[in-house]
């Protein structure tokens, strides 16, 4: 097993560099990557890193020098001939081919796009442009850079001794989480850390504590290339990006208020009726069921990534059983700010009524809470999202307004379309 610790202290990023691999990325990029690279090619995109965290001033933390080297790096990343076979072969979803020879072909010849990067009030402005399907896949690792390296800006002082005793520490307080979760009826949960995670090592040596503490109540990896090492599953289906960037296509009223349709009608041609998981809190859960077709209430299930959990789990089963389905057949995925308490809480109160699934990221694989003084290691929320599509700003609501995104006019005008009224402010931890 590596020496963690031994890597960390050598501080040789040509050895350990962040980013190892285009497939260093969540398994829903490529899923989304695909359908985009089908039904919207030529739209031009621009992603933007925001931190929503203010305090963590990263421009202050991390060195301009080293962040550019990292991002110079990705763009020099290309498809290997064992990943290209990995996804032309392996079963997914059990599903072979999930993706398709064009798509493939594409991908085996991308070179990331250019990236721009400014400083401005001790933050980094990171932003990148060009055609969706190019521009989208740059997010997931720019995420990994930027948080790896505050976690070495912290870590560059520390001794041998002293790291090796951090890593101690936070390999018994991971397992000490798994020892909990063992004893959890019917368990199903999956690792979700990558875009925040402490480091590319750290989040395999995740991944394998839960594969031997858990078993088979651990389903899978949302990381393509520790998929891919470990021989686990990849997890994932799609993201807010979808809807986001249909709505800011959309040329009036009527088209806004269809664009989270439009993007699943989309999604079921392009996965021929696979991969059926309804993520509904775009632009406000509530209105987005009150107001889905039919054919909807046939998919799978729904991922709750904001809001109150258990208020969106019981939405979505009054819609159910209003719609005549039977909540006991389907799938409640639950993503959001994840921690063992909560995810006792949640199995207890759901199991039998559904099916229950977590997909567990920062902290799990982000989790240094309480290690070093001051608690300089604890998780921050980063995110990079679409912030304009041929021109018009993207906006994201949420079912929590402490994530909504977007120029205020904009986000007053989709509250009105979609319908959303008072929402209740959570603390967004991660």
């Amino acid at each position: 097993m590596v020496d963690i610790a031994t890597r960390v202290y050598n501080h040789k990023w040509k050895i350990d560099p962040i980013v190892r691999s285009l497939i260093d990325t969540d398994f829903y990029k490529l899923l989304m990557c695909q359908s985009v690279f089908h039904n919207k090619p030529d739209t031009q995109v621009s992603f933007s890193l925001i931190n929503r965290t203010k305090t963590i001033r990263l421009a202050e933390l991390i060195d301009e020098g080293e962040l550019r080297e990292q991002l110079d790096h990705i763009r020099t990343l290309r498809l290997s001939r064992g990943e290209s076979t990995w996804l032309r072969g392996n079963m997914f979803y059990g599903k072979r081919q999930m993706f398709r020879s064009d798509f493939m072909e594409w991908f085996e010849g991308l070179q990331l796009p250019p990236y721009h990067l400014e400083k401005r009030d001790g933050q980094y402005e990171l932003t990148f442009e060009g055609a969706w399907p190019e521009v989208m896949l740059w997010e997931v690792p720019a995420l990994a850079v930027l948080m790896e390296l505050r976690g070495r800006a912290v870590l560059q002082h520390m001794g041998k001794f002293e790291l090796q005793v951090l890593y101690a520490r936070a390999m018994t307080k991971l397992w000490e989480k798994v020892e909990q979760l063992r004893g959890i009826d019917k368990l199903r949960i999956a690792d979700f850390g990558t875009r925040r995670r402490h480091s590319f090592l750290w989040q395999d040596w995740c991944v394998q504590a839960l594969m031997e503490g858990l078993g088979n109540k651990f389903v899978g990896t949302s990381n393509c290339l520790i998929a891919m090492h470990r021989e686990v599953e990849a997890i994932g289906t799609n993201a807010h990006e979808l809807p986001m960037v249909y709505a800011a296509l959309a040329d009036s009223d009527a088209e806004l208020a269809q664009a989270p349709y439009q993007v699943l009608a989309d999604w079921h041609q392009e996965h021929e009726g696979n991969l059926r998981i309804i993520l509904p809190d775009t632009y406000g859960t509530e209105g987005f069921l009150r107001n889905a077709p039919d054919w909807l209430t046939s998919w799978t299930g729904v991922r709750i990534d904001s809001g109150d959990p258990a208020e969106g789990a019981e939405m979505a089963i009054r819609w159910w059983q209003d719609r005549g389905e039977d909540p006991r057949e389907k799938l409640v995925i639950f993503s959001d700010g994840l921690d063992v308490d909560k995810i006792v809480t949640l199995q207890a109160q759901f199991q039998g009524r559904v099916k229950v699934s977590f997909g567990w990221g920062t902290l799990l694989t982000n989790d240094f809470r309480g290690l070093v003084k001051d608690d300089a290691l604890a998780p921050f929320s980063l995110v990079c999202k679409a912030v304009s599509a041929n021109g018009r700003p993207t906006v994201k609501l949420s079912d929590n307004p402490l994530k909504a995104m977007g120029p205020a006019d904009e986000i007053a005008r989709y509250k009105r379309v979609f319908g959303v009224g008072e929402q209740v402010a959570r603390e967004v931890v991660v």
